[in-house]
């Protein structure tokens, strides 16, 4: 890895709102039975978490996530006479081909990083004891056995890789998958024969070949004509519900995705905005014939969850249109804290999220969420808000409302928001700014204080030069900027 990509990596596992099962931050150095010890933890923790790797970082305090620097120098640190490096990699069992890199974060911070392989169906050991991390805790496996369990019993092959179909013809494939939406979407020439589709399916991994070919999960999900037709996939479909108030008593029509992603997005996309409401109280930005919504940020935010699931967990995506709101949910929870979804990018499915985009169905890179907010700051609505509970994640929208009909949170919410789209966009919130998006008249300013001196004493945003004392050209960034 480029010191660029390893930089990009760190800057990536610092937004993680806490260490976990598979990341570890410490300072500087302390032993090497405890590295060896953590290896086997977070191989084993990356396993059960559905993670390619874990990552054992020194420089960055464990508390804050702030990148400190180190001492440590992990490639030269020897264990006696023998190469740390090697001395760890001759005590692990089975042997993974963890990676140690060494890297300058600026002329003051030197970053030493372990990217360690997820253990596959077997425990990894250092000095023949299995290890977990319990919180933030390193324990032994052995006390732990329902999380053994799951380790010796998965095949951490990623879930785009595993097959849905397998024992087929070429004609097969044809016949269960849509060659055409895939060559349409990609802008490419159909190929004059089937053999050049099928190449191009096993280039992109929705097909692979032994000695018959089998279909992944990911060429399923994506352009199954028929979802049905696949048991491992179909109940991954999309649902979409339209209730008659603000709760769920009583439905007034559903809809469920009988296709793959890329048949039934578009479908999908526009059957939701035609059951969304017009504006009939008007900001001063929207004209009268504009839907409550921005369409844009509802297809973002239906990509997302169809890219950022998780698809080892129970459920399926979901779209729910209320009186008041809108609510968009996943099945998992997210790899990143939703307070940093506006500037990180961490997908737990890669693959799929790289040919949704290459098709153009969502943000080329980022989340989109900054683009979600811009709109939903254009149309005047309240703040969005991303709600993780068990197993599921929800964004919701919420419907026009004056500003003085925002409770406390919203209000914070909102600033909150605007000074993350501020701050991606190479700017700076400040009280006209904030006037801006409330649509707040020049002579209520004190309002607009009123909002970031709340949000200040909240915590989610901070002065950008705390030794100016004019309030007048004061100006805000995010909490973690």
């Amino acid at each position: 890895m480029t010191d660029t990509q390893l930089k990009d990596t760190l800057n990536d596992l610092v937004k993680l709102p806490s260490e976990s099962e598979w990341v570890e931050f410490k300072l500087n150095f302390h032993s090497p039975e405890e590295i060896g010890e953590r290896i086997s933890a977070l191989s084993n923790g990356a396993c059960i978490h559905n993670q390619p790797y874990g990552y054992l970082v020194f420089g960055v305090e464990d508390s804050t996530h702030i990148i400190k620097g180190t001492t440590f120098k992990a490639k030269s640190h020897k264990k006696k006479n023998e190469d740390l490096e090697h001395w760890l990699a001759t005590r692990l069992n089975p042997r993974i081909d963890f990676q140690v890199y060494e890297f300058d974060y600026n002329a003051t911070r030197h970053i030493s990083i372990y990217i360690i392989p997820a253990a596959n169906a077997q425990p990894v050991e250092f000095l023949h004891q299995a290890y977990i991390r319990i919180n933030t805790i390193t324990r032994k496996l052995n006390d732990f056995p329902e999380k053994q369990a799951k380790i010796w019993k998965k095949d951490n092959k990623p879930f785009e890789k595993e097959i849905a179909m397998d024992n087929l013809s070429i004609s097969d494939i044809t016949h269960y998958l849509s060659a055409e939406t895939y060559f349409d979407l990609m802008k490419l020439p159909y190929p004059s024969s089937v053999e050049g589709v099928i190449a191009k399916f096993l280039e992109e991994g929705l097909i692979v070949k032994d000695r018959n070919y089998a279909i992944t999960k990911l060429g399923a999900v994506l352009f199954a004509k028929q979802l049905r037709n696949f048991e491992s996939t179909e109940r991954k479909a999309v649902r979409a519900i339209v209730y008659k108030g603000k709760n769920k008593v009583e439905t007034e029509r559903e809809q469920m995705g009988v296709k793959g992603y890329a048949l039934g997005f578009e479908g999908l996309v526009d059957w939701v905005n035609s059951q969304l409401p017009a504006n009939e109280e008007i900001g001063k930005a929207i004209r009268t014939d504009t839907r409550m919504y921005p369409e844009i940020a509802i297809r973002e935010l239906v990509a997302n969850a169809l890219i950022h699931q998780d698809f080892s967990v129970k459920g399926f995506p979901m779209v729910e249109v209320f009186s008041d709101r809108i609510e968009i949910s996943n099945p998992g929870t997210p790899l990143v804290t939703p307070e940093r979804f506006i500037d990180a990018y961490i997908s737990r499915n890669e693959k799929l999220a790289d040919l949704m985009r290459r098709m153009g169905f969502c943000e080329e890179k980022g989340s989109g969420l900054d683009k979600v907010i811009f709109y939903n700051e254009l149309y005047q609505l309240p703040p969005i808000n991303v709600v993780v509970s068990e197993n599921r994640t929800k964004v919701s929208m919420y419907h026009y409302k004056v500003l003085n009909n925002l409770d406390k949170n919203e209000k914070i919410r909102a600033c909150y928001q605007h000074a993350c789209l501020k701050y991606v966009s190479n700017e700076k919130m400040t009280n006209q700014s904030l006037r801006d998006r409330f649509k707040i008249e020049g002579q209520n300013a004190a309002t607009a204080s009123r909002i970031i001196k709340e949000s200040l004493i909240e915590g989610v945003i901070k002065e950008e030069d705390p030794e100016n004392k004019s309030r007048k050209y004061a100006s805000y960034i995010p909490f973690w900027a």
